[in-house]
């Protein structure tokens, strides 16, 4: 076959037109059949048909699952980090409609770390000469900004790590009102996402703690409490 002959999508079948390959590891995606790839998923062309096939399905039951998500917690002004406390999970996007973008959940457990990084770009401030050249001022001075950036480390099955912006446009002024503002909240986002982390592993460890059996004070039944302390054939409270 030639270098320029058609070839067909392994998944929808049709042609694919010049320049509308999206090679894989032993097949061909197509770009529509493509756009439903996670925007997370990283190196495409490593992945086989079967992989990608998987993927798709895993990107089908997710957009079910998004139904079902009710934010409880929203952070940020541009990318955004949702939670949903009372389903386990949460997703970060930049998208108005995160359904219709059909942005990844990931749970809770899935959230292995988190880190704040704050990018410092410098440019120096020089000044017009009689003879209309620049010269640095003695000492030198400078202009500075800064950009905050997020990432999110997961085992999630199909990405290790989100990266995000926190401020669109850089901010001016270490110690500004700009800069404080930005400041606070990609704290806000870093120690929550952080905060999951350290909660599910605290409620693995309770949860891998011997349980103790007890006298229940209302039915008189030899009992061990249940996550919320109730006794298992009355409900009643059981203990302080």
């Amino acid at each position: 076959m030639g270098l320029f002959d058609k070839k067909n999508c392994d998944f929808c079948g049709n042609k694919i037109g010049l320049l509308g390959n999206r090679k894989l590891s032993d097949g061909n995606m197509c770009k529509d059949c493509a756009k439903g790839i996670s925007p997370y998923l990283v190196g495409r062309k490593q992945y086989s048909v079967d992989d990608m096939k998987r993927h798709l399905e895993y990107r089908e039951a997710n957009k079910e699952r998004l139904e079902k998500f009710s934010p409880t917690r929203t952070f940020g002004l541009n990318t955004k980090v949702h939670v949903d406390d009372n389903m386990g999970c949460l997703l970060i996007t930049s998208a108005r409609n995160y359904r219709e973008e059909n942005a990844d959940l990931i749970e809770f457990p899935q959230v292995t770390g988190c880190i704040l990084d704050i990018n410092e770009d410098r440019d120096e401030i020089k000044r017009k000469t009689a003879d209309g050249k620049e010269e640095s001022y003695n000492p030198p001075r400078y202009r500075y900004e800064y950009a905050f950036w997020i990432t999110v480390h997961t085992n999630h099955p199909w990405f290790d790590q989100i990266k995000f912006r926190v401020n669109p446009q850089n901010v001016r002024e270490r110690g500004s009102v700009e800069y404080r503002d930005t400041e606070r909240q990609a704290n806000d986002m870093r120690d929550a996402l952080q905060n999951l982390h350290t909660q599910v592993r605290e409620s693995a460890a309770e949860a891998a703690k011997p349980k103790t059996s007890m006298i229940c004070p209302s039915c008189g039944a030899t009992t061990i409490p249940d996550q919320s302390g109730r006794c298992e054939y009355c409900s009643a409270a059981v203990g302080g």
